[in-house]
C-alpha cells in the first residue's frame, strides 16, 4: 500500500473490514502540522489459515525511526484490549522487516510462529494476549502505555 496516495483497491478492504467487524485502519496524523504520515489499526487478516485480529502500521519512509509506528501500534493494542475486548492480537511481517519486528516487540508482542509463503518467503507472526497486556499495564511504572 502506498502511504499518502491510496488507490481504490487499497480503500475497499478497509471499508469492508469496518462493515464486517466494526473496526479497521486509522490515519496517522502529526499533531503539530496535521500532516498525514501513514495508517495503523486493527484489521481481520488471514493468519495461518484463520481470520485473526492484526495490528498493522504503515508509516511513510520520510517519518520512520521517530517512534510514530510504536506510538500508533501501542494505541491500537490498547484499543484492541480495552475497547474491542479482544483476547489476543497479532502482527505479521516479512522476516527481513526489522523495523516492524522492533515495533511489535516494543508493544509487548512475542514471536509465536514463522510461516513459509510465496509472498514474503518467511512471514514472522507476533502476538500479545490480554493476560500479557494486563501484566504489562500493571507493571508499567510510567503508567502511559
Amino acid at each position: 500500500m502506498v502511504v499518502g496516495i491510496y488507490a481504490a483497491a487499497d480503500i475497499y478492504p478497509a471499508i469492508e473490514n469496518y462493515s464486517n467487524y466494526g473496526f479497521g485502519l486509522w490515519g496517522v496524523i502529526l499533531k503539530e502540522s496535521k500532516q498525514f504520515i501513514g495508517d495503523c489499526g486493527v484489521t481481520m487478516q488471514e493468519i495461518n489459515g484463520n481470520m485473526e485480529p492484526e495490528i498493522g502500521y504503515h508509516i511513510n519512509k520520510k517519518y520512520v525511526n521517530k517512534g510514530y509506528a510504536t506510538e500508533a501500534a501501542g494505541a491500537c493494542r490498547n484499543y484492541a484490549f480495552e475497547v474491542l475486548k479482544l483476547k489476543e492480537v497479532y502482527s505479521y511481517m516479512k522476516y527481513t522487516n526489522m523495523a516492524s519486528v522492533k515495533v511489535a516487540e516494543k508493544i509487548g508482542m512475542r514471536i509465536v510462529n514463522e510461516l513459509k509463503n510465496e509472498r514474503n518467503g518467511i512471514t514472522k507472526i507476533y502476538a500479545i494476549t490480554l493476560d500479557d497486556y494486563l501484566f504489562m499495564k500493571k507493571a508499567s511504572i510510567s503508567g502511559n502505555m
